[in-house]
C-alpha cells in the first residue's frame, strides 16, 4: 500500500489493509481502491464501519479472485451462507452432501438482515468498480438479486412487561440498568446512545449530534433518567463503559452486549434498536404529533412514526368501539 493509501485509511479512521501489494483486478485490490476513494472516505465513520467488515468478510473468500469472474450465483452462494450464519465452506460442504442446512435465530451472525446486508456492500462496492474503471468489469452481478424477506425492519419493540423484567433483572446502580434508560428516555441510535456523556448535558438537557443524519437535537431529560445520571461518576466522558471502563468501540459492539444483558434477563429476542421502536410508539402514544416525536427521535422521514400513530389510534378506536357496545348489551 502506497503512503498515501495509508494515510487515507488512517484519516478515514480505519486499519490499512494488511495486504501490501494485492495482484491487480482482484477484490482485494478493488477494496484497496475503494478504500481510499471520495465514495468510501465520504460516508459517515460509522457507515464505513459497517461496509469495511462486510467487505472485509466478503475478501476471506473472494479477496485473490478477479472481480470479472464474479457471478450472480456466487452472490446467492455467499447469501445463503450468511443467513444460516455459516462460512461459505461450511455452507458448500453441506450442499455437497445434499443436507439441508438449519436456521438457528439465536445465531447473531445470520439471518435475514445479515444475508441483505452483504447484497447491500457487494452492490455498492460492485458499482464502484463499473464506475471507477471498466477494466474491473462493465456490469454489476448484485442487481436484480432478490432480498430475503424480512418482518418488517427486523427489530422487536419491547412491551412495557419487556422493560419491567429487564429493571427487575438490572437493579439500581448498573451500567445495564443505565443502557436502558439512555435508550429508552432519547429515543436515540445505540451508535448515538455510546457517545453521550456529561460533556452533553445542559443543565435538563441532553445536546445529540446523530452520528447517521448529522442532525443536532436537544432533548429533555425525563425525570427517571436525569436522576440517574445524577448518581454517576464525575470523571470520563461516556456515560456508557465497557466492564473495563473504556468506552465502546462502536454501535455493534455496544449493541452485541445489550443483546447479551437482554438475554441474563430472560430476552431473547430484544435488541437496543427495538428499545428506540418503543421509544417511539410511548411517544405517540402520549398523544404526541408526528413532529414532536421526531423532535426526540430524529426521524428524518416521519413515515415510520405515522405507522406507529395508526396503529396506535386503531387500537384506541378498537377499545372505545367495545366498550360502547358492552355499554349497550
Amino acid at each position: 500500500m502506497s503512503a498515501y493509501e495509508t494515510a487515507a485509511a488512517m484519516f478515514s479512521g480505519i486499519e490499512p489493509l494488511r495486504s501490501p501489494d494485492p495482484s491487480p483486478g482482484t477484490f482485494d485490490a478493488l477494496a484497496v481502491t475503494y478504500y481510499r476513494s471520495p465514495n468510501f472516505l465520504g460516508l459517515k465513520p460509522s457507515t464505513q464501519t459497517t461496509y469495511r467488515r462486510e467487505i472485509d468478510r466478503w475478501r476471506e473468500d473472494h479477496g485473490a479472485k478477479r472481480v470479472v469472474h464474479l457471478q450472480r450465483q456466487h452472490i446467492r452462494e455467499q447469501m445463503a451462507a450468511r443467513y444460516y450464519g455459516l462460512s461459505l465452506a461450511d455452507y458448500k460442504d453441506l450442499v455437497a452432501k445434499r443436507q439441508t442446512p438449519k436456521f438457528d435465530p439465536e445465531n447473531e451472525t445470520g439471518g435475514p438482515e445479515a444475508a441483505n446486508n452483504l447484497l447491500k456492500v457487494v452492490r455498492v462496492l460492485c458499482a464502484f468498480a463499473v464506475d471507477d474503471d471498466p477494466a474491473w468489469r462493465r456490469d454489476n452481478p448484485a442487481l436484480g438479486i432478490k432480498k430475503f424477506k424480512t418482518s418488517g425492519d427486523g427489530f422487536v419493540p419491547w412491551s412495557e412487561n419487556d422493560i419491567a423484567k429487564y429493571l427487575k433483572r438490572w437493579g439500581a446502580g448498573t451500567r445495564q440498568r443505565l443502557a436502558l434508560l439512555l435508550l429508552l428516555y432519547t429515543g436515540q441510535r445505540r451508535s448515538d446512545v455510546i457517545q453521550m456523556g456529561r460533556q452533553h448535558r445542559s443543565g435538563a438537557t441532553l445536546r445529540v449530534k446523530q452520528s447517521k443524519t448529522s442532525a443536532q437535537l436537544v432533548i429533555p431529560l425525563h425525570p427517571d433518567l436525569k436522576a440517574v445520571l445524577g448518581t454517576l461518576p464525575k470523571d470520563g466522558l461516556a456515560y456508557l463503559t465497557t466492564q473495563y471502563g473504556k468506552p465502546f468501540k462502536d454501535g455493534a459492539s455496544f449493541g452485541n452486549q445489550f443483546s447479551e444483558w437482554c438475554r441474563t434477563a430472560g430476552l431473547q429476542d430484544r435488541s437496543a434498536h427495538g428499545l428506540r421502536k418503543s421509544a417511539t410508539i410511548r411517544l405517540v402514544e402520549a398523544g404526541c404529533t408526528t413532529k414532536q416525536v421526531a423532535a426526540i427521535t430524529g426521524h428524518a422521514s416521519l413515515r415510520e412514526i405515522e405507522r406507529y400513530a395508526k396503529a396506535a389510534e386503531q387500537e384506541k378506536l378498537a377499545r372505545q368501539a367495545i366498550a360502547r357496545l358492552i355499554r349497550n348489551g
